[in-house]
């Protein structure tokens, strides 16, 4: 968001929830529910941005949402209804396992598992577009 000098105001109790996520490697998924719910109701939150809190408060348990890293994994295009949170939060949850198994399968530590792979597919899908790409 500082790219376009906007900002979401979040509310205690959602700054709260995220200050209760440990700095371990353990995914809490109740509490990530939580906190996920609360962002995605919050204006001007999707759910990129929610990944992009999470990451930054723990990148041991969480990696950001990106269309590039998604069609690399799942080999199809990123796709969510924007109404429904409950399904974005399960398609992210499901995201990180997947996300965790093509770290250990390249043997790339799951911290920076986002950006390589972003990367990657930037080299290996050079010519195919995505939506929001240029």
């Amino acid at each position: 968001m500082w790219k376009v000098n906007r900002y979401v105001s979040l509310e205690t109790e959602t700054i709260e929830l995220i200050n209760r996520i440990k700095n371990d490697a353990q995914l809490n998924e109740e509490l990530t529910r939580n906190i996920l719910l609360k962002l995605l109701k919050t204006k001007g939150v999707r759910l990129a941005m929610a990944s992009t809190i999470l990451r930054f408060r723990n990148p041991k348990v969480y990696q950001i949402i990106d269309q590039r890293v998604y069609r690399l994994i799942y080999g199809d295009e990123l796709k969510y209804p924007l109404n429904d949170f409950y399904k974005q939060i399960d398609i992210y949850l499901d995201y990180l396992q997947k996300l965790k198994e093509a770290s250990k399968a390249h043997n790339i530590a799951f911290e920076v598992a986002d950006r390589v792979l972003y990367t990657m597919d930037k080299k290996y899908n050079l010519n195919k577009t995505l939506k929001g790409y240029g």
